[in-house]
């Protein structure tokens, strides 16, 4: 079965950093388009960042580009999301996901989402 797993999130401060983990089962994470999405309260779900297939791009949506950082280990099948200058705005909950098509922006959703870790930023 193909699981993800987030871990990291939590309250900061604005202009702190938080960096969030995505630990993977049942696939390898370079296998397809993997990457990271946020729901804010009241908003639409929106990409954030996206790697591609064999892990060799990065792309970052123009709201978080140049603050965010994605990377990942092989090894440990894991992808990480570095987050600095984080503003109020980013708050959201923050979501894994995999096995899409694109590979950004996507053009087919996502097979696979983890259950999500909140993001709080607060002044």
């Amino acid at each position: 079965q193909v699981q993800l797993q987030e871990s990291g999130g939590g309250s900061v401060q604005a202009g702190g950093s938080l960096r969030l983990s995505c630990a993977a089962s049942g696939f390898s994470i370079v296998s397809s388009c993997m990457g990271w999405f946020r729901q804010a309260q009241g908003k639409e779900r929106e990409g954030v960042a996206g790697m591609s297939a064999g892990g060799g791009n990065r792309y970052y949506s123009d709201t978080v580009k140049g603050r965010f950082v994605l990377t990942q280990d092989n090894a440990k099948k894991t992808l990480y999301l570095q987050m600095d200058s984080l503003k109020l705005e980013d708050t959201a909950m923050f979501y894994c996901a995999a096995g899409w098509s694109g590979c950004w922006p996507p053009v087919s959703k996502p097979s696979y989402w983890g259950q999500g870790t909140q993001v709080t930023v607060s002044s």
